[in-house]
């Protein structure tokens, strides 16, 4: 159980840091939130995974690349969201 979660840990953090590395601009969130951003980023990938192959499945778990994609469209909406990302003009 320990091993699972701790995977699921590492596996959102991976996730997350890919998604805010790709999304352009400057986050201003911690390690906490970018685990979370890669978790729930899985969760959204795996069901968007779910509605464009067999139909939906519920929320379960996508692989890397799914769950970076979700973790992208989840950092874009939380950006939108807060109002985080702000343009810097030149």
């Amino acid at each position: 159980m320990f091993l699972t979660i701790l995977g699921w840990i590492v596996f959102g953090l991976i996730a997350g840091f890919l998604a805010r590395a790709i999304v352009p601009g400057k986050d201003d969130i911690g390690l906490l939130m970018t685990i979370v951003l890669g978790i729930v980023g899985s969760a959204v990938g795996g069901f968007l995974f779910g509605l464009f192959t067999v139909g939906l499945r519920g929320f379960q778990p996508a692989g890397w690349i799914g769950s970076v994609i979700g973790a992208v469209i989840v950092l874009v909406i939380y950006n939108k969201v807060t109002g985080r990302k702000r343009r810097v003009r030149s």
